[in-house]
């Protein structure tokens, strides 16, 4: 029976077994035998006069059109046989039932492919748009540098004044609560790091004392700052390596590598590409076991720097914050200590001269010759000004770093400024090639981007992107990965989600709660930073003060404030619950922002106001640009010679005149000067006054809401009490061995 169908003809022509074949094998062979048949099927029955008449076919489903082919073919005779004991109702009861679940499942597949990618859609944009965010911080130090002439010199002062952190002797305090009862020593051994790790693993009591973070730090300091600019790694002795991508301070992601493939060795050497830090909890000892693995297998632990290992980023993606919450009365003088590790860390690694190892990529300018030159310990952070002793800026040194750190490949063609992240470039199949010819190179591995799997090739496998830290958005939403490179350069994947059995508890519409409401959450964050704006445009379009309108205002509205390009007509249903299909009421949009568990994570996250007064060296620089008498006070001729460049290079929102009425406004003690702790001080009460006018706003909602929405909606408590129960972490002692992981060979 069917033996017409190519999936069960026999193997080699005749010879031999049937090949076994997939579902969709058997399913397209059916169907496009269907297809040949069915148009031409008549079915010929008799008419009123009892002569024999035939009849057009009806419009036929899949499964009449293959019943029919079963009795055209005479198949079904085949059934009719006493000893088959199956009749010919039963056959096509059984065809349709197959075809009925077939379509469902493939349906089934479709919305869960549909709301996975949703889901992925928002975790990338929401991440890039906050990275956009602080990314400002860099284009305004770069206009300033651009059109003040004295921005160069207050630079200098400014950096000049700033030792290195390896040259002050500060004073460390006597910590509160458990500290490991651990003691190091330089130099660091085998021993040290599997002592670090027993402790590390433990959800309690898993601090050093402070004084051995110091130690660490400092020696790896003084070791980074004696490397080349580019690691220059072998396989000679190795035979091969292992590459780690970003990490972002999931230690139970970096305990599995080290389960997994074993101890840093002279035969087992490690590429981490940066980026070990922030999002993560457990950051810092990421951090110091990574440095402790470099100065136990010097030879054997080659650290590249990330985007992320800069004070500007970490403070506001939470690295800072951790330090603080777990040493917070010697986190000042770790921070400095922290600063001067990332000054002097390299900023990639060649392997072999034929494979390009660096954080995020190139542009169509970026020039390794000239990257092998740079003075990189100028770049305590990438996104402030590198000025030192006197020496000006040179911008084009500047993007060389930037461009490394921040650029991401694109499949189209060319290079182009990297406006979803606000940083870097986008770089294409031509510029990848060009860039490889130049510099005689096989391909570029890089990190930078998290993927569903781990790893990703471009551009004819040229591009080979690798992402270490699984579960990074949400518990299941991806998997994490490493590679290794034998002698001839040939990649090897492993494949792995740490704490594997939290997922095998959990059934597959579980996982897919958790990843999804993890996405609303943060997507709701995001939109409570532009709440206000958003009521007023939805009131605008809603004159009779009803509280709804249409789905396609609703969407304008969404993108239009919050610039994120998600497809807001899918997510209609999350934000906007228990809505028809002809409006959106947008008040219960509003009323998810406003429940507790939102509001909760907003006031756990960092706002770019709380970043760049936690950062004040950023403060400090502005300072001393305006200064441009370097007399430490700010006169209102210097403020209105600032705001007339400022107005000039970069117009903004505000006028010349409201802009003076602000500098005014700093001078706190009425002396007509500005000095830096009145200049400090005023972003520090407009960020308080901005978070006081929230809550007397909420206050005031919560009891003179309209008769449309006196109290939250069933569906918006609903949603939010599953958002809260879904995206609870629960915080465990780190098992290594409680992981799910497979080899993943490269596909030809």
């Amino acid at each position: 029976m069917l033996r017409s169908c190519v999936c069960l003809q026999r193997a080699g022509g005749g010879g031999g077994k049937r090949r076994s074949s997939s579902v969709e094998d058997a399913s397209s062979c059916r169907s496009s035998e269907i297809e040949r048949v069915g148009a031409s099927m008549q079915t010929t029955t008799l008419g009123s006069n009892g002569q024999p008449q035939t009849l057009a076919p009806q419009p036929n489903t899949r499964a009449s059109s293959l019943l029919q082919l079963f009795h055209r073919k005479g198949w079904c005779k085949h059934f009719r046989k006493p000893l088959r004991g199956m009749s010919a109702t039963r056959v096509e009861k059984s065809i349709r039932a197959a075809i009925f679940i077939q379509k469902w499942f493939r349906r089934h597949q479709a919305r869960q492919e549909m709301r996975k990618r949703c889901n992925w859609q928002i975790f990338q944009n929401v991440e890039y748009a906050c990275e956009q965010d602080q990314a400002e911080l860099y284009k305004f130090f770069n206009d300033l540098i651009k059109h003040m002439p004295q921005a160069v010199e207050a630079g200098n002062k400014c950096n000049s004044q700033r030792c290195s952190g390896l040259e002050k002797s500060g004073t460390l305090y006597e910590e509160s609560g458990d500290l490991a009862r651990i003691e190091l020593e330089v130099p660091i051994q085998k021993s040290h790091i599997d002592l670090m790790i027993d402790v590390f693993r433990k959800k309690r009591g898993n601090r050093l004392h402070p004084k051995y973070v110091c130690l660490i730090l400092r020696e790896a300091a003084k070791s980074l700052k004696q490397m080349p600019n580019l690691w220059m790694v072998s396989t000679a002795v190795s035979q091969q390596v292992t590459i780690c991508g970003d990490l972002h301070g999931k230690l139970d992601d970096l305990l599995v590598v080290l389960y997994k493939n074993g101890l840093p060795s002279a035969s087992n050497p490690y590429v981490f590409n940066g980026d070990f830090v922030d999002r993560g909890k457990r950051g810092l000892e990421v951090f110091l076991l990574l440095l402790s693995l470099y100065l136990a297998f010097p030879n054997a632990v080659f650290l590249n720097r990330g985007n992320h290992e800069d004070s500007v980023m970490n403070a506001r993606y939470g690295f800072i914050r951790e330090v603080e919450g777990k040493y917070p009365r010697n986190h000042k003088y770790l921070l400095s200590l922290i600063d001067e590790v990332y000054r002097w860390l390299p900023l990639g690694s060649i392997l072999n001269n034929r494979v390009l190892i660096v954080h995020g990529g190139f542009s169509d300018s970026t020039n390794l010759d000239l990257i092998k030159s740079i003075d990189r310990g100028k770049y305590v952070s990438i996104l402030r000004p590198p000025l030192m002793d006197g020496e000006a800026l040179d911008k084009a040194e500047w993007q060389q770093i930037f461009d490394v750190m921040w650029s991401d490949p694109q499949a189209s063609q060319g290079c182009k400024p990297n406006q979803l992240r606000g940083a870097g470039v986008w770089f294409g199949p031509d510029t990848t090639e060009s860039f490889l010819k130049r510099h005689r190179l096989s391909y570029v591995i890089r990190s930078h981007e998290c993927k569903p799997n781990g790893h990703e090739f471009m551009h004819d496998n040229k591009v080979i992107t690798i992402f270490s830290a699984s579960n990074y958005y949400a518990i299941g939403s991806n998997k994490g990965a490493y590679m290794r490179l034998n002698n001839q350069l040939v990649p090897h994947f492993v494949q792995y989600i740490s704490a594997a059995s939290q997922t095998k508890e959990l059934s597959f519409k579980q996982r897919m709660g958790i990843v999804e409401c993890a996405a609303l959450k943060e997507l709701a964050v995001r939109m409570r930073e532009h709440r206000d704006e958003l009521e007023e445009e939805f009131q605008k379009y809603d004159p009779d003060d009803s509280g709804c309108i249409t789905i396609a205002k609703w969407c304008f509205v969404m993108e239009s404030v919050t610039k994120l390009g998600l497809p807001w007509r899918l997510l209609r249903e999350k934000l906007a619950p228990g809505t028809d299909s002809q409006s959106v009421n947008y008040i219960r949009t509003l009323d998810l922002l406003d429940t507790d568990v939102i509001m909760k994570a907003e006031a756990d996250g960092t706002s770019v106001m709380d970043a760049l007064y936690a950062n004040k060296a950023s403060l400090e620089t502005i300072f001393n640009i305006i200064d441009a008498d370097h007399s430490g006070e700010i006169t209102l001729d210097e403020f209105e010679k600032a705001i007339d460049l400022l107005v000039t290079h970069m117009p903004g929102v505000y006028s010349k005149d409201e802009m003076l009425e602000k500098c005014r406004m700093m001078d706190l003690n009425g002396d007509g000067k500005v000095d830096l702790n009145e200049f400090l001080e005023a972003f520090r009460l407009s960020d308080l006054h901005r978070k006081e006018q929230q809550e007397e706003y909420l206050r005031k909602r919560s009891t003179t809401k309209s008769i449309i929405s006196q109290h939250p909606s069933d569906s918006v408590t609903k949603l939010a009490d599953t958002i809260s129960k879904n995206t609870v972490i629960i915080e465990r002692d780190i098992d290594p061995t409680d992981c799910e992981a497979k080899d993943v060979e490269q596909k030809s």
